[in-house]
C-alpha cells in the first residue's frame, strides 16, 4: 500500500489556510469612522422633572431701624395692669368703718358663764352593763371646780361575782370597758393559776387632783370618773397577787403581763410598774383621747 502522509499534509495546510481567510482584516486608520468634536449635548431635561429651586434666603437686616415692628397686640387680649383699675371702682371704705354687732345677751356676761352643756345620753350604755352582769348604780352630778362628771355610776360588783371593795365611781364609758376587760382577767386566771378571780382591789377612781397628784399638773382623767387603779387581784383558793414588779418567769409575772396587754384592747391609756416611779404599785387605766386616736401602752 501506497504511504498516507503527503495526503495528510495537504489536507491540514489547506485547512489552515482556509482558517487564515476567515480573520477580519485590520481596518486601517484612514478607515476608522469620524468623532465629532466636541460630542453633542444630551437633550435638555423636561421641565416636570426638574428639582424645585431653593426659595431665596433674604438678608437679616443690618440696623435697629430696618427691623419689621410687630403689628398692635388687640386691647381685649391685653391683660389688665394692677394699676389699671379705675379709683373710681374701688370701694369706699366708710369713716369711721362700721362697729360689730353687740353679742346676743345670753352669751355675754354672767349669762355667758351660766350656760351648760347637755350630758350625752348613756341610756344604752347602761343598758350593756347590765346585759354583762354589772352591778351599778346613778350618783348625783359631780361639780368640783373643773373637776366635773355629770353623769357617774358607782359599781359595786363586775361578771362573775368579782367584787369591788368600796365601789368605783366612774362614768359608763369607763365602767363599760373595765367591765370587759375584766372578764378578760377572769379567763386568764383559769388560764395561767387554775384559780377563779373573785375581786380587784382598787386605789382610786374619781379623784379630783392633777396628774400624778401634781397640783401644778394639768387634770387628771381621774378628776373626770373617767380612770380606775387597780392595786391587786384576789382569788379563790390561792393567795392575791399585787401590781408590783415580779421575778421573770414566774407564773405570778405572766399573770400580770397578760392582764396588762388586754387591757390595751379596752382602754386608751394602760400604765404600770416599769411606766414611771408613780406607777410602781399599780395598773392605771383611762380613756383620754389623743391626735389621731393615740394610744399610749407601756
Amino acid at each position: 500500500m501506497p504511504p498516507r502522509r503527503p495526503t495528510i499534509f495537504l489536507a491540514r495546510s489547506a485547512l489552515a489556510l482556509g482558517l487564515c481567510a476567515m480573520v477580519p482584516a485590520p481596518v486601517s486608520a484612514a478607515e476608522a469612522p469620524a468623532v465629532p468634536v466636541p460630542p453633542p449635548l444630551p437633550p435638555e431635561r423636561p421641565s416636570e422633572l426638574k428639582p424645585a429651586q431653593p426659595v431665596e434666603q433674604k438678608p437679616a437686616p443690618t440696623s435697629e431701624a430696618a427691623k419689621p415692628t410687630p403689628p398692635v397686640r388687640p386691647a381685649e387680649l391685653t391683660p389688665p395692669t394692677k394699676d389699671a383699675a379705675p379709683e373710681a371702682q374701688k370701694p369706699e371704705i366708710p369713716t369711721p368703718p362700721p362697729t360689730p354687732p353687740e353679742r346676743p345677751p345670753e352669751l355675754s356676761g354672767e349669762a355667758a358663764l351660766a350656760l351648760k352643756v347637755a350630758p350625752p345620753d348613756d341610756t344604752a350604755c347602761r343598758a350593756r352593763l347590765k346585759r354583762l352582769g354589772v352591778a351599778f348604780e346613778p350618783l348625783p352630778p359631780i361639780a368640783e371646780g373643773q373637776c366635773t362628771a355629770p353623769l357617774p355610776l358607782k359599781v359595786t360588783k363586775l361578771a362573775d361575782d368579782i367584787a369591788l371593795p368600796g365601789g368605783a365611781t366612774l362614768t359608763c364609758q369607763v365602767a363599760e370597758s373595765f367591765a370587759r376587760w375584766a372578764t378578760e382577767v377572769q379567763v386568764v386566771a383559769e388560764r395561767t393559776l387554775k384559780h377563779p378571780l373573785t375581786g380587784l382591789e382598787l386605789g382610786g377612781t374619781y379623784v379630783c387632783r392633777g396628774q400624778n397628784h401634781d397640783v401644778d399638773a394639768k387634770l387628771s382623767d381621774h378628776a373626770f370618773a373617767a380612770a380606775v387603779d387597780v392595786m391587786g387581784f384576789s382569788f379563790a383558793g390561792r393567795a392575791s397577787i399585787p401590781v408590783k414588779a415580779m421575778p421573770a418567769g414566774t407564773e405570778d409575772a405572766e399573770f400580770l403581763a397578760s392582764v396588762r396587754g388586754k387591757a390595751c384592747g379596752f382602754f386608751r391609756t394602760v400604765l404600770g410598774p416599769g411606766s414611771n416611779a408613780a406607777h410602781a404599785n399599780h395598773f392605771h387605766f383611762d380613756e383620754r383621747e389623743r391626735n389621731a386616736g393615740h394610744r399610749l401602752c407601756e
